[in-house]
């Protein structure tokens, strides 16, 4: 994972090298106290993670990450907890105020790296199959609702949103969800790549029940669902729209 740290502070940003330097998956590409100065490098598509101070002379952190054009994954770092709420509307990977302990480093990090891990090529030939046209396919999955195992056909599958600790599992055919105590990184290692992707830090959907996609949202029967900063490029690349 190749990382950049942008940080006005140089105590900060020795911080988190010495962290980064601890962990065989990350490369740090390079470190900066003017944001402007690390476009460059974002634009050229070397960047998998930014970690990006908020409070910075030359620009916020925020309008600077809002004004990217196909946003690596961020991590927003700060001494200041009043614009997490505003981080996060802009999907980014974690929020973390400073003094920043290892633990949470680790955490963000970690989570950067399933998101990264979901980001799995898939053939052309698989995307937009006319779903409910055909031979249903025999695949399914067993996940464990209340007491029991329930069996879901992976046709039938239409998405899944996180709701904290559960997943809801929307099926084709049934009004109501399907709750699990399950991870997203469980379900996905259940599931196809081919056919499904997650596009927000809260959904994965069936690329085959996709009705339309607009340009924050796909639509699967009639729901609306946002497709994050953090997931956009590669869900497009995808669909190679």
């Amino acid at each position: 994972m190749k990382c950049i740290i942008i940080d006005d502070e140089p105590l900060a940003i020795d911080l988190l090298m010495e962290y980064c330097q601890k962990l065989d998956f990350v490369e740090l590409e390079g470190t900066f106290t003017n944001p402007l100065d690390a476009i460059s490098i974002i634009k050229e598509k070397k960047v998998d993670l930014i970690f990006c101070d908020i409070e910075m002379p030359q620009i916020n952190g925020i309008d600077f990450i809002s004004s990217l054009d196909n946003t690596p994954m961020f991590i927003f770092t700060t001494a200041y907890s009043q614009y997490a709420v505003e981080g996060f509307n802009l999907n980014a990977i974690d929020y973390l105020v400073k003094p920043i302990p290892y633990n949470r480093f680790i955490k963000a990090i970690s989570r950067a790296k399933e998101v990264m891990g979901y980001k799995r090529p898939v053939e052309p030939q698989n995307v937009f199959p006319s779903h409910g046209e055909g031979t249903k396919s025999s695949e399914y999955i067993f996940v464990k609702a209340e007491y029991e195992s329930v069996k879901i056909n992976l046709n039938d599958l239409q998405y899944i949103q996180g709701l904290k600790d559960y997943l809801k599992i929307h099926v084709e055919g049934t009004n109501k969800a399907i709750l699990t105590l399950m991870s997203f990184k469980e379900i996905m290692e259940k599931l196809p790549a081919h056919q499904f992707l997650r596009v927000h830090k809260s959904f994965v959907v069936n690329i085959s029940c996709i009705k339309t996609v607009q340009r924050n949202r796909i639509v699967i029967n009639d729901v609306r669902i946002p497709i994050g900063e953090s997931y956009k490029a590669n869900f497009f690349d995808i669909l190679n729209l």
